[in-house]
C-alpha cells in the first residue's frame, strides 16, 4: 500500500483483521508482518490508536527495494528456464504491449 502510494508517511494502516479478510489470510500472519515492518523501522504501533507508516520512512528505498527483488525472481525464473537477456527483454516488451492495448 504505501509502495503503491494508498497509504503515506503518518498514515494509518488499517486493522490486523480487516487486512487478513481482505487478503484471506490468518490474522496472525498479518500480526507478524505488522511486527516485521515494525522491526525494520517502517511502521510504529502507538498503543490505543493502531499502526502508523513512520514518518520519515524513505518510500523511494522501499519502492526501489521491491523492484530490485521483483528483478531478481525475475531473472531466476529466466535461468530456470534457459533462457537468455534477448528472450527476458523480448518478454518484457510484449508485456508492455499488452499493457497499453487494455
Amino acid at each position: 500500500m504505501l509502495a503503491r502510494g494508498e497509504l503515506a508517511p503518518g498514515g494509518k494502516l488499517p486493522s490486523a483483521r480487516v487486512l487478513a479478510e481482505e487478503a484471506r489470510v490468518n490474522p496472525n500472519t498479518v500480526v507478524h508482518a505488522f511486527a516485521e515492518l515494525e522491526r525494520e523501522g517502517i511502521t510504529e504501533t502507538r498503543r490505543g490508536l493502531g499502526t502508523f507508516v513512520r514518518d520519515d520512512v524513505d518510500v523511494a528505498a522501499i519502492r526501489r527495494a521491491l523492484l530490485k527483488q521483483a528483478t531478481a525472481r525475475y531473472l531466476a525464473t529466466l535461468e530456470a528456464l534457459g533462457m537468455g537477456k534477448k528472450e527476458a527483454l523480448e518478454a518484457l516488451q510484449e508485456a508492455k504491449n499488452a499493457d497499453k492495448s487494455r
